[in-house]
């Protein structure tokens, strides 16, 4: 097939590029290359795979709304993986407009692309923050997510309502993945495994939000791409289950239209998390204790049972592997040593 990626000098997207080629795939690649982390890492991502006969690479930001039907009309692909966003849950309150412009009107525009062009399915990212101030666990993508306590959260719960629209309204299939903090090799340097194994290597110390005692579905990068792409075979249709009278969130009778959460199903406390990332460096971290930072919430959890039943895939990869992945690139990448 011929799939468009946006977002490949990612994180996420990188990963998931190199795996679509591998498979044999056409992969037209957008990004626009920002400088909201290094971009000497989104260089180095996409030279990966940026020569490879079956990729093509288009430098342009989603908000460009000349850029991106451009894309679409020259390139006519067949299904389309949005991950292209602006990054970080804490970015947001310096910089709101941003978010508007690259998760909302950047995403109006993935949409209209898909619309003139026929695109047979469109796979987004979504996020495990639209669950918000929501406590029941674990998260189900049937529960309601009314109360996102993030902008960028907000963003991403509003690109859930825009697609169902458009799959309503146009018939254009579309699933949206809710990703649970994702991590390994040629991750982003604003999130926590990354700042740690810095600070620690550096024997600076980190900072440890909420004493440490929060859980997370820390979900291993090649479990994501491998759920995103079992995910991009199955083409949604309208569930003739669906009432509403009675409305499921996960899924619609009115549009060809599903939700799936896509994270580990064992949740781990940060402390043994960074317990795990000191035996892969042979170091102790020195911790600063702090409290929640606003917008953060204590735990996720991801039911994945949808997942399991629709394309029969569930996260593997356990945190003791994942994190020594990880450090394994990091020293390699920076060539920093590990004691």
């Amino acid at each position: 097939m011929k799939i468009l990626v946006t977002g490949t000098a990612g994180f996420i997207g990188s990963h998931l590029a190199l795996r679509l080629l591998e498979r044999g795939d056409e992969v037209v690649g957008i990004d626009n290359l920002n400088d909201y982390y290094d971009v000497t890492l989104k260089q180095a991502r996409l030279a990966r795979f940026i020569d490879h006969p079956h990729y093509t690479h288009v430098t342009a930001d989603l908000a460009d709304r000349d850029a991106i039907e451009a894309a679409f009309a020259i390139h006519k692909p067949q299904r389309v993986v949005n991950l292209a966003a602006q990054a970080g849950v804490r970015y947001a309150a310096q910089n709101p407009h941003v978010y508007v412009s690259s998760n909302v009107t950047g995403f109006l525009h993935v949409l209209e692309g898909c619309r003139h062009h026929g695109v047979e399915h469109l796979v987004f990212a979504s996020t495990s923050s639209v669950y918000g101030a929501d406590t029941k666990m674990p998260f189900s993508e049937h529960q309601g997510t009314d109360h996102p306590l993030t902008l960028y959260a907000a963003s991403k719960k509003a690109n859930e309502a825009m697609a169902h629209s458009y799959a309503h309204l146009y018939g254009i299939p579309c699933t949206g993945l809710r990703f649970f903090t994702v991590y390994g090799p040629w991750g982003r340097p604003d999130m926590a495994l990354f700042l740690f194994t810095k600070a620690i290597l550096a024997g600076e110390p980190i900072k440890v939000f909420n004493h440490g005692r929060h859980k997370r579905s820390f979900t291993y990068v090649d479990d994501i791409v491998e759920g995103v792409v079992r995910t991009l075979n199955k083409v949604p249709g309208k569930d003739p289950s669906w009432r509403g009278d009675a409305p499921d969130p996960a899924s619609s009778g009115v549009a060809p239209y599903r939700i799936y959460n896509i994270g580990n199903e064992r949740p781990v406390e940060l402390l043994r998390y960074i317990g795990v990332l000191e035996q892969c460096l042979e170091r102790k971290a020195e911790m600063e204790l702090l409290p929640l930072q606003a917008g953060d919430v204590p735990d996720t959890e991801a039911d994945v049972s949808g997942l399991i039943e629709s394309v029969g895939y569930r996260p593997v990869v356990d945190v003791e592997e994942g994190v020594g992945n990880f450090v394994r690139w990091y020293q390699e990448y920076y060539q920093a040593g590990s004691s």
